[in-house]
C-alpha cells in the first residue's frame, strides 16, 4: 500500500479570503515503510507574507519572489501524489488550501475520502490529550529538535513516524491496516503473535543422542516428568 505524508504551509487560515499556499513537503511510505522519495516545493502565493504567518515558518516575500507560482508546479505535485491515500495532520486545513489552489487552476480536486487525518487519529487515542505534532513527538520519544520553525517537508518527515506510532508502532508487523487506524483502533505487542511455520524445522538431534537421552530417562524410573509429557 502506498501512503504520501503530507504538510503544507500558507499565508493564512481561509483561502477564500485570498490565502495561499507557499509550500509543500510530502514523504512516500510503501506498506508503512518510508521509501526515501520525497517531494518539496516552495511556492510564490503572488501576495504579501502576513507577520502572523511569517513567524510561523519564516518564509518571507523576498524569499518566495523568485519561486514557481501553484499552477507551474501542480501538475508535478499531482503525479508525485498519484491515487495514493494521504495521510496529513489536521486534514481539513490542508486539503482546503489544496483544493482552492487546484480549483484555481481548472485541475481535478482530491476527493477528501483520501486524506486519513492523523489529529483524529491521536484524539481518539488520547481522550482529552494535547494532539498537536510537538506533543505527540513527546508522547512518542520522537526528536523533533530541528523544528524551531514550521516546515512543510521536515513537518512532513516527523509526521511519518508519529503516524507509525499512532498505528501500532514503527515496526511494520505491529502496524494496523488504514480502516483500522480511520475507526481508532491500536495495536500492541501484546496482540501480536507468531504464525505457524508452514513446514516444520528439520530435527538436528542424531540417532545416538535420541538413543543417549531415552536409555537417561528409562534409568530414572516410571516417575520421571519426561514419561507423562505426550
Amino acid at each position: 500500500m502506498r501512503e504520501i505524508v503530507l504538510d503544507t504551509e500558507t499565508t493564512g487560515f481561509e483561502p477564500a479570503e485570498g490565502d495561499r499556499i507557499v509550500e509543500i513537503g510530502a514523504v512516500e511510505l510503501i506498506g508503512h515503510i518510508p521509501t526515501g522519495r520525497t517531494y518539496h516545493q516552495y511556492i510564490n502565493p503572488k501576495r504579501s507574507m502576513p507577520k502572523e504567518a511569517f513567524e510561523v515558518h519564516g518564509l518571507g516575500d523576498e524569499f518566495l519572489s523568485d519561486k514557481p507560482v501553484f499552477a507551474d508546479i501542480a501538475s508535478a505535485f499531482l503525479d508525485f501524489i498519484g491515487d495514493a491515500q494521504l495521510v496529513i495532520h489536521n486534514a481539513s486545513f490542508d486539503m482546503k488550501f489544496l483544493n482552492a489552489e487546484l480549483s484555481w487552476v481548472n485541475l481535478p480536486l482530491i476527493a477528501m475520502e483520501r486524506a486519513l487525518d492523523t489529529l483524529a487519529i491521536a484524539r481518539r487515542r488520547f481522550p482529552g490529550s494535547p494532539a498537536s505534532l510537538d506533543a505527540l513527538c513527546r508522547r512518542f520519544g520522537i526528536d523533533n529538535s530541528a523544528r524551531t520553525l514550521h516546515g512543510a517537508l521536515l513537518d512532513s518527515e516527523i509526521l511519518a513516524d508519529v503516524y507509525l506510532e499512532l498505528i501500532g508502532g514503527r515496526q511494520p508487523d505491529f502496524a494496523l491496516s488504514a480502516s483500522q487506524a480511520q475507526s481508532g483502533q491500536s495495536a500492541t505487542a501484546d496482540d501480536w503473535r507468531p504464525r505457524p511455520r508452514p513446514a516444520a524445522l528439520a530435527s538436528r538431534l542424531t540417532n545416538e543422542e535420541a538413543a543417549a537421552h531415552a536409555a537417561f530417562v528409562e534409568a530414572m524410573g516410571d516417575g520421571a516428568l519426561w514419561k507423562k509429557l505426550p
